[in-house]
């Protein structure tokens, strides 16, 4: 007769599962990861994990420029004034890596700090940078306008500089089928032509200008009469034109499949401060800008700071109070800007205040909390450092007392600041980052 041997199948089986229980409890009680027990763990297939708590738990700590894990706290995103990236200890510099460019600018006044300011209307016609751009420049030095695009539709308005022209095929941010146009949001071809003007600098001084333009093809412009070769391949390229006095000039392409961005006015060394405005927009849109483009945009033109400023078109209607879309909308496009830019700070500046109609009279949106709760969840997740715009302008009802005032400080659609409130902002938004520079403390030899 034969054996009966599946006991020893049994015996085998209960020693598996014990050992794969053991292990499971070990890896949930120390919350380690095991590639082999991620999809099967027979403790958190039981006990479910909320995966916010989760979340909380993986980024109670967040990484500085020294590599340091420092303890956080969510809260701070309420306060006004501040930029923060959450650091308990309020003494760290959110702004590490802009913090030591600006130390080094100050001390030798040599090179040149790049800041990419990306916004909506509230922006547009360089609202707010114009100040910010000046209160800059005047501490740390340089001078120039900046980014200017190829074409415009708001340049009449601009007070520091003004763009016309005619001629030009232009795709946006609002173009569907789209994708890869600048970091403006604009991408221009044909055989167009445009006149620049710097309206921001003093006479006689001295002007780098720059074309920014995708893969050249071996193409060629007209720069003040003169045909200039392009050169480089690449989808984005920088090539300065001329280094002179002259702060206006003409310039007309040659190639009518030449990808054309903008212009930009520089000073040899110092603060240069793009202006990066798009009407009605909320940040997604970059969703339309891959990954190795943004790095292209990186190696041609280095930014320092890249401020996000967006919030006040998520309330377009006055009862709206789940913004769960533009999380996961917007969640992609942050992690896309930290890996194309991993040595640039990056800054998210809130919505300001809005205001609806609610039983007779304006009163703040009531889903402003929830908007800038939404956004600081976000900067905090993808370890941005956050600036709370609407608590600095007054908080509830502050965009209707800005409206009322003599003179106003907005207009009366309860939406814009109009250029007195700017400036108003831009000054607080300097002084922040003033008093985030003034926490940095400069490294040692053996840190460098």
């Amino acid at each position: 007769m034969f054996e009966n041997k599946n006991w020893r199948v049994v015996s085998l089986i209960t020693i598996c599962f014990a050992v794969y229980f053991a292990v499971s409890v070990i890896c949930l009680a120390f919350g380690w990861k095991w590639e082999p027990l991620d999809k099967v763990n027979l403790i958190t297939d039981v006990f479910k994990i909320d995966e916010n708590t989760e979340k909380t738990a993986q980024k109670s700590t967040v990484k500085n420029s020294g590599n340091q894990n420092l303890p956080t706290d969510f809260e701070l995103y309420k306060k006004p004034d501040l930029i923060t990236r959450f650091y308990k200890d309020q003494n760290v510099t959110a702004l590490a890596h802009l913090a030591e460019k600006l130390h080094q600018l100050k001390a030798t006044g040599k090179g040149k700090i790049r800041i990419a300011y990306f916004g909506d209307s509230m922006i547009e016609g360089d609202m707010l940078t114009q100040t910010l751009r000046r209160l800059m420049q005047k501490e740390f030095g340089g001078y120039g306008v900046g980014f200017l695009p190829i074409h415009t539709n708001v340049g009449n308005f601009r007070q520091t500089a003004s763009v016309t022209g005619n001629g030009w095929n232009t795709v946006n941010f609002m173009d569907k089928s789209v994708k890869n146009m600048y970091i403006s949001g604009f991408a221009f071809s044909g055989t167009g032509n445009s006149k620049f003007v710097d309206k921001s600098v003093n006479a006689g001084s001295s002007l780098q200008k720059f074309l920014l333009y995708g893969n050249s093809n071996g193409a060629s412009v007209n720069f003040n009469g003169s045909n200039i070769s392009l050169k480089g391949n690449f989808a984005v390229n920088s090539q300065m034109l001329s280094s002179d006095t002259l702060a206006t000039v003409n310039f007309k392409s040659n190639s009518a499949n030449l990808p054309l961005y903008g212009m930009s006015f520089e000073s040899e060394n110092g603060i240069i401060l793009d202006n990066f405005s798009f009407r009605g927009i909320t940040g997604i849109e970059f969703k339309k800008i891959n990954e190795d483009f943004l790095k292209a945009v990186q190696n041609a033109n280095h930014y320092d700071l890249v401020v996000m400023q967006y919030g006040v078109n998520l309330l377009w209607k006055p009862d709206t109070k789940d913004f769960s879309f533009y999380t996961k909308n917007m969640n992609p496009v942050l992690e896309k800007f930290n890996r194309a830019f991993p040595n640039t700070d990056i800054l998210m500046v809130s919505s300001a205040d809005r205001a609806f109609m609610y039983n007779g009279s304006w009163q703040t949106a009531t889903g402003l909390p929830n908007v800038l709760e939404t956004q600081a969840k976000l900067a905090f997740d993808n370890h941005l450092a956050f600036f709370n715009l609407f608590e600095t302008m007054g908080g509830e009802n502050s965009i209707v007392d800005w409206a009322n005032q003599n003179p106003p400080l907005a207009n009366k659609d309860y939406i814009h600041p109009n250029a007195r409130g700017t400036d108003i902002l831009a000054d607080k938004i300097f002084k922040a980052l003033m008093k985030d520079y003034k926490k940095y403390k400069p490294k040692t030899q053996t840190e460098k």
